[in-house]
């Protein structure tokens, strides 16, 4: 939802989801593995014609750095020279620890989504845009606890997603 609110609201044609293959920031205790969290991002991507999955990072291997997909994707024109990058709220404080932030902000527009609403996420350091988004208190970890609870997440992530999740046994008792 955040993605497509941002994109109607910034007035992006479209909005490329890129998987990493590894994050320097997570331990990656909870990955459920890139192929399965690549089918996830495609399922859920499939129907709106303004999203589309890139699987550059994952190809690629290793630890992933934003900064080096960015110059990949405007290199192979697969994006326009100054591309929107959409980060929730919650990341904003940690955006100076990334791979060549400063460079970051300028070879993209930064756009910050409203995630959560009991913290002040603003960050004089980082040069942004924010945006105003709906906040949905909803995340990855509560879709993943509820599976593993054995709780319905049906209408919480698309069907597809769903049924892939259950289907594939991800994120259940272990």
């Amino acid at each position: 939802m955040m993605a497509e609110e941002v994109r109607e609201e910034f007035g992006f044609d479209r909005v490329l989801f890129v998987p990493a293959a590894r994050s320097p920031f997570k331990d990656g205790s909870e990955d459920p593995g890139q192929e399965h969290r690549r089918a996830m991002l495609e399922l859920a991507c499939a129907e709106n014609s303004a999203f589309s999955v890139d699987a550059r990072e994952l190809g690629r291997g290793g630890i992933s750095f934003t900064i080096d997909t960015i110059r990949s994707l405007v290199a192979q024109g697969d994006i326009d020279p100054m591309p929107g990058l959409l980060v929730g709220d919650d990341l904003v404080s940690g955006l100076p620890r990334w791979r060549e932030f400063e460079a970051l902000q300028v070879e993209t527009r930064i756009i910050v989504g409203r995630r959560e609403t009991s913290r002040n996420r603003d960050n004089p350091v980082a040069d942004y845009s924010r945006a105003s988004n709906r906040i949905i208190p909803l995340s990855s970890s509560d879709i993943r606890a509820l599976v593993a609870a054995g709780r319905s997440i049906r209408y919480l992530v698309p069907e597809s997603v769903r049924k892939y999740i259950l289907e594939m046994g991800l994120y259940g008792p272990r």
